[in-house]
């Protein structure tokens, strides 16, 4: 039997993601996000989301660059990515807290971070207004993976080994295992 719950936002699985940008000095700041998914193929595309209530220096730092690197953390990284989400860029250096490095990206004017094994290089394509948070819909223009996270000329997820967050419980999560091949697994259904 299904009942009624408290309405939330949720996603399942929702990717613990790092957004970094670099301010309007050239610093480089970074914050953790929890709203993030792919919005489309042609042109390749992602959407971000960061709270524009709690006055964020990461989204102050995209909406004036307007460009913006985005980070898929490995699980071993959980502890680093919790403290982006948690302090704020307009107290801290963050980055050299956690003794992460960056380099500018190539194709665009903004952070990336080293130790992240998987990161996109976005320039913001549109802007909106969502309630509580800033909506960024990033153009991907370059893409760079840690030869430790490919297989065959791809990115393979298990050795990424992807950080994912669940809002209801505040918990970061592992990924289970592969059960399937996507669009291979539901053919039986077409016979």
């Amino acid at each position: 039997m299904k009942v009624n719950v408290k309405n939330h936002t949720m996603m399942y699985p929702a990717p613990a993601v790092v957004a970094s940008a670099y301010d309007e000095e050239g610093n480089a700041d970074a914050c953790t996000l929890a709203f993030a998914a792919m919005c489309s193929h042609h042109p390749p595309a992602v959407m971000i989301a960061i709270n524009s209530t709690l006055k964020r220096k990461t989204l102050k730092s995209i909406l004036h660059s307007k460009e913006f690197c985005l980070a898929f953390p490995s699980a071993e990284h959980a502890a680093e990515v919790d403290y982006l989400g948690i302090e704020s860029g307009y107290r801290e250096n963050k980055l050299d807290k956690i003794n992460f490095t960056h380099k500018k990206a190539e194709k665009i004017n903004a952070p990336l971070i080293e130790e992240f094994k998987v990161s996109l290089e976005c320039r913001v394509m549109h802007v909106a207004e969502v309630g509580s948070h800033t909506q960024l819909t990033g153009e991907i223009v370059n893409v760079w993976a840690d030869e430790s996270v490919m297989k065959n000329g791809r990115i393979d997820f298990e050795l990424l080994d992807p950080l994912a967050y669940d809002d209801i419980t505040h918990s970061y999560f592992r990924t289970g295992e592969k059960i399937g091949d996507a669009f291979k697994i539901g053919l039986k259904y077409k016979k």
